[in-house]
């Protein structure tokens, strides 16, 4: 395992450092709130150093997987983050469901909505989508007092299109609808705007059902896109 990861990690360290851009890196810092350090490389650079320096390379096994995402998220910089999930992305497809404990521990861990998001959608939706036993992991994230797990369980379907298991959509917004955190709002939303896109009658009307206990900025989300429809 340490061949792989400490390889990456240099052919990354050294990619990183010549595509820096101070100002840029001061701007992102600024829009991310300060949460993070930045090397200022945009993002499609981002993406072409991630796919350089993984040309040719074996699929990581499960242990080499989690050990290259956990150098990343030990690493300052938000690029390293990025580049974490990216390689998950990648390779989360065909892994066992023990795989969502790792993800789960990089979710509460440097949270923000950036890597958060990723993760939800393209690692844990994808563990979800591929081991059933796993939906009862979201029942209890969508609980969750942590709001990154929470926020997880509501949009790990986002690309599930008719594959949603609705009744489990709806549930968890109205689970988590009188939140006052704005991440869970805006999450509520999101998934309902997603998925109108497949079944916009059932979204609406779920809307409508519950005006009262989706806060105003759900509702809005989640009619935005039928709204520019109509």
């Amino acid at each position: 395992m340490a061949g792989l990861v400490d390889s990456l990690a240099d052919a990354l360290g050294g990619e990183f450092a010549s595509y820096a851009d101070p100002v840029r890196a001061a701007g992102a810092r600024a829009y991310m709130r300060d949460q993070f350090p930045f090397y200022g490389i945009p993002a499609p650079q981002q993406r072409s150093i991630a796919r350089t320096v993984t040309q040719g390379l074996d699929p990581p096994t499960q242990s080499e997987l989690v050990g290259v995402a956990q150098l990343c998220w030990d690493r300052d910089e938000r690029a390293w983050q990025y580049f974490a999930c990216w390689y998950l992305r990648r390779h989360v497809p065909g892994r066992p469901p023990s795989l969502l404990a790792s993800v789960g521990s990089l979710i509460t861990t440097k949270s923000w909505w950036d890597t958060v998001d990723s993760l939800a959608a393209h690692a844990v939706g994808t563990l979800v989508a591929e081991h059933a036993e796993l939906a009862s992991s979201m029942d209890a994230w969508i609980g969750s007092e942590n709001l990154w797990l929470a926020r997880t369980a509501l949009i790990h379907q986002l690309a599930y299109k008719t594959s949603t298991d609705a009744d489990r959509l709806f549930r968890y917004c109205l689970l988590r609808a009188s939140d006052r955190d704005f991440f869970i709002r805006k999450a509520i939303g999101w998934a309902l705007r997603e998925y109108s896109k497949t079944d916009a009658r059932a979204v609406r009307q779920f809307v409508v059902d519950h005006a009262d206990a989706l806060a105003p900025l759900s509702r809005r989300e989640a009619l935005k896109w039928l709204s520019r429809r109509a």
